[in-house]
């Protein structure tokens, strides 16, 4: 009755931020998944890296770009319309960027750095590649877009990531009034990943770890068949009813939180 429900066989994907941290391990999902996956980073030998590890399991294009200047994420969509006669069907905005300081000393440019990448680029990237995945969409399997949130965009952050949590609620709610302006060809849904060994979160792990580890419903980090598997699922028919979502890849942090009121 529901055959290939969770495939992605065939379908090409655009991911962003694809050479390393969760989008590396989407990549690699959809790349097992039977997808063709574009994998797009602002350093080239990063890129090239990851395509050559993630070509062991399917067919991996690196394409080099830094995303966060508008014309570079445009060009990034002709050169994949070209190779793809005008067709995508998933696009993966994963690349971001974080900044810590404390709330006195949180510069103005932590602000541009991050709400150009995290904010911005998604949104422009949708804009130049709507023709596309509207090119790819088929009734009974609309294109996807599917944006990496963050833990940090729903809950309050224990750090001073202060663009970083706001860019991520912004993200959320794009994600939503996306979703109500391209639907029904374009499903539009967000992933809100908690703590997973990445880069990005090895100085915050380094510190409480243990007590994230402690504090999570499932007492561990994520893991890369977490993300893959999330990713996997809003791109294949098996959410072909789910648009406008915000889905929370943590553990249980941010929706099983207790407010300790002993001694109050």
């Amino acid at each position: 009755m529901f055959p290939d429900l969770f495939s992605v066989q065939g379908k090409t994907a655009l991911v962003t931020g694809g050479s390393s941290g969760i989008g590396y391990m989407i990549a690699e999902g959809l790349v097992r998944a039977g997808a063709h996956v574009y994998i797009s980073s602002r350093k080239a030998e990063a890129c090239a890296a990851a395509e050559k590890e993630l070509s062991q399991y399917g067919e991996v294009t690196a394409l080099p770009a830094d995303v966060s200047a508008q014309e570079n994420g445009r060009a990034l969509i002709r050169e994949i319309a070209d190779r793809e006669s005008g067709r995508l069907h998933i696009l993966v905005n994963n690349a971001g960027a974080t900044w810590g300081a404390p709330f006195d000393e949180f510069p103005a440019k932590g602000w541009d750095k991050v709400l150009d990448l995290n904010v911005k680029a998604p949104f422009f990237l949708a804009q130049a590649a709507r023709p596309l995945l509207e090119a790819a969409s088929v009734e009974d399997d609309p294109s996807r877009i599917i944006n990496i949130g963050s833990v940090d965009g729903i809950v309050v952050p224990g750090f001073g990531n202060f663009s970083y949590a706001a860019s991520k609620a912004a993200i959320h709610h794009v994600t939503r009034h996306l979703a109500a302006e391209l639907s029904p060809k374009i499903l539009v849904n967000a992933i809100a990943p908690g703590p997973f060994p990445t880069k990005m979160m090895e100085a915050p792990l380094q510190e409480i770890g243990d007590k994230l580890i402690a504090k999570s419903p499932v007492k561990r980090l994520g893991r890369p068949e977490d993300a893959a598997g999330a990713v996997v699922f809003l791109s294949s028919r098996a959410s072909n009813y789910i648009t406008g979502a915000v889905l929370p890849l943590d553990g249980g942090l941010s929706t099983t939180i207790a407010i300790d009121l002993e001694g109050v």
